[in-house]
């Protein structure tokens, strides 16, 4: 058999040059290099060591450089590097330079706090969608803020490397547009409520459940919520974790909507992986409840569509340092066919609040509406007690971007009744001292009452006098 034809030796000629193209395309062997993360414009954490990790031939040496610190490695066997500078407290306009047998340059580095906001599409929804963003943007000339994209992949094992991010982008009015709306307006907020400067890491997918985001920690809590997990984590959050952050912003559950309890269990588990994959803590994670959606629910007894899983997100408040931003009033009527409401302005501010008053020193503000907390039976009425009261209760009405507004000849709407045979009716309920009474003359020996305990509980208007809305609730586990 012939073997040196013509059509062999053109074969080999075009591998010999794909080879050498691919060599040329490539850095070479001694190229220290670091994760894509790492890009001029960048945000580091402030009051937290700054780490530097990267790759590098085996056994090189690796120097980093920043603000007058300096320190100094040794590659391992498998090439790969990492090391710390001492925590720095602010500082902007700095040059981060890393050298081995060949030296990169940082430029514009800031110091300040990091978030990443994570979740689905309402997450992912850029400024540039929004309504009413057009002088938001045109306005956002706020070079503290700094953002960088992790577009979307998944992959079956935990990354190194963010395979699609970067790079880091400083905030103006022709960068702003691409930005997360909930993450801009949300840095917007601490930037100039606190003067702390703000990096966004805008790590999001559109349409996905909170599964594929869970770190892989626990098998046999994961074997129970089911297969699918980690995916999206291993791709767009593992890589991430080496570098110290303030907090997370999680916006989803929309694809998880026909849940109740279980996805408690799917939040416990999303947020202990993460704290324990960042080993800071218990740091700040900060979620928002589900919007109303559909149509209208004239059913007293409710529990259609996203309630439970509301009630699940509000169930998650139980774990440590975590705080929720309610939003059903930011949708208008005519928009709640969209599952994607066009405000993010009071998603973004809502949160903020939790931050500002947990972890920016300002303790003076309330950060969450009325939760929840005690039931008592008095004869035929119902009386309920709340927690983040702040300075009173009270009827509120929210037109668009507007503050909300006390409704002086208002009533409380969407609260429900029932007795012991569980029958369901929609209750008078009245603002008593800071509490809530709920009655019906069809109900003459109540156990139970309901709040918003619907997909789409249009009117609902309990508020505290700071603003903020009542989340849904019932008080009973029928």
């Amino acid at each position: 058999m012939k073997t040196n034809t013509p059509a062999h030796h053109r074969l080999a000629s075009q591998l010999v040059l794909l080879a050498s193209a691919l060599l040329t395309a490539m850095p070479a062997v001694a190229d220290v290099r670091l994760p894509k993360i790492f890009t001029d414009n960048m945000m580091l954490q402030r009051g937290l060591p700054v780490r530097v990790w990267g790759w590098a031939e085996a056994g090189e040496t690796v120097s980093v450089t920043l603000a007058g610190k300096a320190a100094l490695t040794k590659a391992d066997d498998k090439g790969q590097w990492r090391l710390e500078l001492p925590a720095m407290r602010a500082g902007e306009n700095l040059e981060l330079k890393v050298k081995g047998k060949n030296q990169l340059n940082l430029k514009n580095i800031l110091i300040g706090d990091i978030w990443v906001c994570s979740g689905q599409s309402n997450m992912e929804w850029s400024l540039g969608q929004c309504l009413g963003a057009a002088d938001d943007i045109k306005a956002a000339d706020f070079p503290k803020i700094r953002r960088i994209k992790i577009n979307r992949v998944q992959v079956a094992k935990p990354e190194a490397d963010a395979p699609t991010a970067g790079p880091w982008e400083v905030c103006s009015p022709t960068t702003a547009g691409g930005f997360t709306a909930v993450g801009f307006y949300f840095a917007r907020e601490i930037l100039q409520k606190a003067k702390v400067p703000i990096g966004i890491i805008d790590s999001n997918w559109g349409g996905t459940r909170i599964e594929p985001w869970i770190a892989p920690e626990n098998p046999e809590v994961e074997a129970q919520l089911n297969g699918g997990l980690s995916g999206i984590y291993n791709a767009m959050i593992h890589p991430i974790v080496p570098l110290p952050i303030k907090g997370a912003l999680w916006y989803q559950g929309e694809s998880n909507g026909e849940e109740g309890d279980t996805y408690y269990d799917k939040m416990k588990s999303l947020i202990g992986g993460w704290r324990k994959q960042w080993k800071q803590g218990d740091f700040p994670f900060y979620f928002v409840q589900l919007a109303s959606f559909q149509a209208v629910s004239e059913d007293p007894a409710g529990g259609n569509g996203w309630a439970k899983l509301r009630e699940a997100q509000t169930k998650s408040l139980t774990l440590p340092n975590t705080g929720m931003a309610v939003i059903l009033d930011t949708v208008p009527l005519a928009e709640r066919d969209d599952i994607h409401p066009k405000n993010k302005y009071d998603v973004g501010l809502r949160l903020a609040r939790w931050a500002l008053a947990r972890d920016y020193g300002q303790k003076q503000l309330v950060a969450s509406g009325p939760l929840f907390k005690l039931l008592k039976i008095d004869g035929d009425k119902a009386r309920l007690a709340f927690d983040h009261v702040g300075t009173g209760l009270m009827v509120g009405k929210k037109e668009g971007r507007s503050p909300v507004v006390e409704d002086r000849q208002g009533k409380l709407r969407r609260f429900a009744i029932a007795g012991a045979d569980k029958k369901w009716f929609w209750a008078d309920a009245v603002i008593v001292n800071n509490t809530i009474t709920v009655s019906s003359p069809e109900v003459k020996e109540p156990v139970a009452v309901r709040y918003a305990y619907q997909m789409n509980p249009d009117g609902a208007n309990l508020y505290n006098r700071d603003g903020l809305p009542a989340s849904p609730f019932r008080t009973d586990a029928w």
